[in-house]
C-alpha cells in the first residue's frame, strides 16, 4: 500500500529521526506556526491496553496541532470485547479517521493494523513487543541533554525480556557508531533473542551484562530504568520476588559520573526513588514533555507522505515449514486474531522466528525454508 507507517523505530532512517526532532524542537520554540496545521483532520486512538501518558500525549499532540480525536481507552468498550477481529475493527475506524495511533496487549498487532488500515498507522506499543514513539521522546532527549547521539554508554537496568521501550531505543541507538550496551537485569528478565541476538550481537556492538546496578553505574552516560511489568507475568509469586529487585536512590547516584543523565519511560513503581527526581541528572519528565513534541513532527510527517511507499520490512528470509506449526508466544497476534496465517522467517544466526512477534520456534536452525 502507498502509505507510510510507523510500526517499528527502524521504519525511520537515523537521518528521518534527526529531521523530527528539529521539527519536534521548532515546535517548542514556535508552537503557534502549527496550531493550525491539521484543521478538519482526524486521529482515533485505539486503545485496548490502558495508558496514561502515552494515549494523552497522542490526544494532546493531535489537538495542538488543530485536529480532532476520536478513540477508547479500554477494549470493553469497543467490539473486541464482542469478539470482533482486530482486522475487522481496523477497516472500519480507518474509514472514519485520517490517521490511527494504536496500542495493544498482543505482539505483532500493528502489523495486522498496517495490512488492514486505509490511513497510516502508529504503534503505541504491542505488549512486550515495542514502542516507536516512545524511543522517539527517549532520542529528542538523549540529543538535548547528551549533545549527541553517537559514542554514548547506555545502561539498561530491570525488565529487558518486556520492556517494549528498551527493545526500540536498542535497536535505535545500534545505527550510531561507538555506541556501547551494558544490559543490568535479572535472569530471568534478560534481554530476549531477538534483540541480543538479532540487533546486539549482528552488529557486533560491544554489550556487558551485569546482575547489579552499582558495579557499573560509574560506567554509563545514559541509565535507562524500567520497571518490572506486572500484567506481563502468568505467575504472580515471580511478580513479587522480582518487583523491588532494583531500586535507585541517592546512595546509588553517587556512584554514578556527574553527567551521567537517569531516564525512565514511566510509570515508575518503586524502581527510582522520589528523592532522586530532584537531581539535576533526572531527564524522565522531559522525556513526557518530548514525546508530545516528537508524536506531533510525526503525525505531520505521515499525513505529508500518504503519497509515499510504506517500508519494506524484512527481517530474514521467509520460512516455509514442511509441517503445519504455530508460534508459540500466547502474547503473539496470532494466538488470537482468527484466519491469520502462520508466518515465520530466517534470521542471520540461522533461528526460525514468527514474522508477526519474533518469537523463536523450537526447530531446529537447519529446518527448511
Amino acid at each position: 500500500m502507498r502509505m507510510r507507517n510507523l510500526v517499528d523505530i527502524m521504519d525511520l532512517s537515523a537521518e528521518e529521526i534527526d529531521r523530527l526532532i528539529d521539527t519536534a524542537s521548532d515546535i517548542a520554540a514556535n508552537p503557534e506556526k502549527y496550531q493550525d496545521c491539521l484543521k478538519h483532520k482526524k486521529m482515533a486512538t485505539l486503545f485496548f491496553e490502558p495508558s496514561t501518558r502515552t494515549r494523552l500525549s497522542f490526544e494532546s499532540a493531535m489537538l495542538s496541532l488543530g485536529g480532532n480525536v476520536i478513540g477508547f481507552s479500554d477494549a470493553n468498550t469497543c467490539s473486541a470485547s464482542k469478539g470482533e477481529s482486530l482486522a475487522d475493527t481496523i477497516t472500519v475506524v480507518s474509514g472514519y479517521v485520517d490517521i490511527i495511533a494504536m496500542r495493544h496487549p498482543k505482539e505483532g498487532a500493528p502489523y495486522i493494523a498496517c495490512k488492514h488500515s486505509s490511513v497510516p498507522v502508529i504503534n503505541a506499543g504491542d505488549g512486550g513487543h515495542y514502542h516507536p514513539t516512545q524511543t522517539l521522546a527517549d532520542l529528542m532527549t538523549i540529543r538535548q541533554k547528551c549533545g549527541r547521539l553517537d559514542h554514548l554508554t547506555v545502561g539498561f537496568c530491570g525488565d529487558l525480556r518486556y520492556g517494549r521501550t528498551v527493545h526500540s531505543l536498542i535497536d535505535a541507538m545500534a545505527r550510531y557508531p561507538g555506541t556501547r550496551f551494558v544490559l543490568i537485569s535479572p535472569r530471568e528478565l534478560a534481554l530476549p533473542a531477538f534483540v541480543l541476538d538479532g540487533t546486539i550481537k549482528q552488529k557486533g556492538i560491544p554489550c556487558k551484562e551485569s546482575l547489579t546496578l552499582e558495579d557499573v553505574i560509574g560506567e554509563l552516560d545514559i541509565l535507562y530504568m524500567t520497571r518490572v511489568q506486572k500484567e506481563r507475568f502468568a505467575d504472580p509469586e515471580v511478580y513479587e520476588r522480582l518487583k523491588d529487585v532494583y531500586v535507585l536512590n541517592p546512595e546509588k547516584m553517587a556512584l554514578a559520573p556527574e553527567n551521567m543523565i537517569v531516564m525512565h519511560p514511566l510509570p515508575r513503581i518503586n524502581e527510582i526513588a522520589p528523592e532522586v527526581d530532584d537531581d539535576p541528572r533526572a531527564c524522565y519528565f522531559t522525556q513526557t514533555k518530548n514525546g508530545r513534541l516528537m508524536r506531533m513532527a510525526l503525525i505531520l510527517k505521515l499525513l505529508g507522505e500518504r503519497d509515499l511507499p510504506d517500508t519494506e520490512r524484512t527481517k530474514g528470509e521467509d520460512v516455509h515449514l514442511d509441517a503445519p506449526c504455530m508460534c508459540g508466544n500466547i502474547h503473539c497476534i496470532s494466538s488470537s486474531e482468527r484466519g491469520l496465517p502462520a508466518r515465520f522467517y530466517r534470521d542471520r544466526a540461522g533461528a526460525v522466528r514468527c514474522a508477526y512477534c519474533d518469537a523463536e520456534l523450537p526447530i531446529s536452525r537447519t529446518a527448511n525454508g
